[in-house]
């Protein structure tokens, strides 16, 4: 599956561009690469949903910064999906309902991005859902697939969505003739004053319901479990919030469905700590393992490895065991693990155990001869994460 593009690069805009030009470009473009208008080119229509999907994220401020900091990945993209990410997809109606209003009404695509009635009334959008989930270092690393039940309001499949009787049609309110606002007419000492209000009679909807649905009460929704499939990449982070399009509530009686956002928990890990996307695990090994040299199992993320000891190896010395870390959220490789080398000294000794090492005590190879290049604790570190 093909890399997705940078949003900035989509629209030809700058990272700090403001709201009023990513809108100017993604007008632009949706203009020159609307499928009716290039009915002989097969990739306008991607193309047209790419600019969309752009347009979608950097149009929003939360999503805009989540995007900055995370990459696709932040607004739920890095699964390689569709817009709206992991995997959700734009549909047409989605783009012509959700931004139809920025054409305005002397747009040559009036009729088309004008789906909202024509008559001025925004397209409602359900309310967003947040939840947290909650994963092992081992999921965090590789990335993991998570089936989920999550409560939200879903479509009515009685009425589908218009809350009528069997979906029966609606019929256009009297009290603002399927505008859904009314205007009021003030006369003041500087003259008339129009003003605008929600109609009262159909509550903004343009349309009356005649005979109400017995399943949602007229509501055209329903609350209920729905099972949701969640991609999530390798390399998220405690704190991280994804986003999957089209996977929260549906508003009333039609509309387009809020967002599903997922606020990543890292669950701690017994033996393994994560620092960035390298993984450091505190290895304790005997005073006679350290001088004579040893092979031992250690834990890795994927499960078990065996290294060796080199004899003589010094407390605080740190081995390196590459790409068995993290993965990078943009792709770049894998991070690595770094063994923290404890030499532990014994605090209860046998008499014959003190016995041999006092024989020991005195013997030359026994005193402390640090090398001149020898590199104390933060100095080692520093050369590991910096």
């Amino acid at each position: 599956m093909a890399k997705k593009r940078d949003y900035y690069e989509v629209l030809g805009v700058d990272r700090g561009a403001s709201a009023d030009e990513i809108k100017k470009s993604y007008r632009k473009l949706a203009i020159k690469f609307h499928p009716d208008k290039n009915p002989d080119d097969p990739t306008a229509e991607d193309k047209f949903k790419e600019a969309a999907e752009a347009y979608s994220i950097l149009s929003d401020d939360n999503k805009r910064a989540r995007y900055d900091q995370f990459g696709h990945a932040g607004v739920g993209g890095a699964s390689g999906g569709g817009a709206g990410g992991f995997g959700g997809g734009f549909t047409m109606d989605d783009i012509f309902s959700q931004f139809g209003d920025i054409f305005g009404d002397s747009s040559p695509f009036g009729d088309i991005f004008g789906r909202q009635g024509g008559n001025g009334r925004r397209v409602r959008r359900g309310s967003d859902l947040r939840i947290k989930l909650k994963l092992n270092l081992e999921e965090v690393a590789n990335g993991v697939e998570k089936k989920i039940k999550v409560k939200r309001h879903v479509t009515c499949n009685t009425c589908g969505g218009n809350g009528a009787k069997n979906g029966t049609s609606l019929t256009n309110c009297n009290g603002c003739n399927g505008t859904g606002q009314v205007r009021k007419v003030v006369s003041t000492m500087l003259g008339q004053m129009v003003s605008t209000s929600t109609c009262p009679t159909c509550n903004g909807d343009g349309k009356i319901i005649s005979e109400r649905c017995d399943s949602c009460a007229g509501e055209g929704r329903l609350l209920q479990d729905d099972l949701i499939t969640l991609n999530i990449p390798g390399g998220v982070a405690e704190g991280m919030q994804l986003s999957m399009s089209g996977k929260g509530n549906v508003p009333a009686r039609g509309g387009v469905a809020g967002d599903l956002l997922i606020v990543i928990e890292e669950e701690e890990d017994a033996l393994l700590k994560r620092d960035g996307n390298n993984v450091v695990y505190d290895m304790h090994l005997s005073f006679i393992d350290a001088a004579l040299g040893t092979s031992v199992e250690i834990p890795t993320i994927d499960g078990k490895a065996r290294i060796n000891i080199e004899s003589g190896t010094q407390a605080g010395k740190i081995l390196r065991l590459k790409g068995k870390g993290v993965k990078d959220l943009n792709g770049y490789g894998k991070g690595d693990q770094l063994v923290h080398i404890n030499v532990w000294t014994p605090q209860q000794l046998t008499s014959d155990e003190r016995s041999t090492l006092e024989s020991l005590r005195h013997s030359p190879n026994f005193q402390p001869k640090p090398g001149k290049n020898e590199k104390g604790f933060f100095d080692k570190m520093k050369d590991f994460f910096h």
